[in-house]
């Protein structure tokens, strides 16, 4: 099984997951998934139509974001409107770090403090500082 990482009561990552992995993720309390790796980026890996019929049975919320490099504003608002889904919530890429990075602009977005989403990020070992600027332009904007 795929490792689930917790960075907040509200929002745990993971790396590649399978359909197994998603059922897993409802049994043990997970009710949104959002997917954010592109298809086709590693061979073998699940597809974005399976791992959504996949939670679909499994009777999770299922949101695909794919980010291939670099983040846009149209991924960063998507994920925003992602995070409103019911909770607890489980994002996904190849290793958890793009879907990090991902919820911080997010959150920072919506006007959540940089400085709390580093550390919240660092807490589940991500070392998002590098977002720091980026992180405070956009919340700075929010408020």
């Amino acid at each position: 099984m795929t490792p689930f990482i917790r960075i907040s009561d509200a929002i745990s990552v993971a790396g590649q997951m399978t359909g197994a992995d998603i059922a897993h993720a409802a049994a043990v309390g997970f009710r949104s998934v959002i997917n954010n790796r592109p298809d086709g980026e590693e061979p073998g890996q699940s597809t974005d139509a399976e791992l959504r019929a996949a939670a679909t049975t499994a009777g999770l919320g299922y949101t695909a974001i794919p980010v291939a490099q670099g983040f846009s504003m149209d991924q960063v608002n998507a994920m925003a409107e992602a995070l409103d889904a019911q909770g607890p919530i489980l994002a996904f890429c190849r290793s958890g770090t793009r879907s990090t990075n991902l919820w911080a602009l997010a959150e920072a977005s919506r006007g959540k403090a940089p400085d709390d989403l580093v550390t919240a990020a660092a807490g589940a070992g991500y070392d998002i500082s590098g977002l720091t600027p980026t992180l405070r332009s956009l919340s700075d904007r929010h408020g």
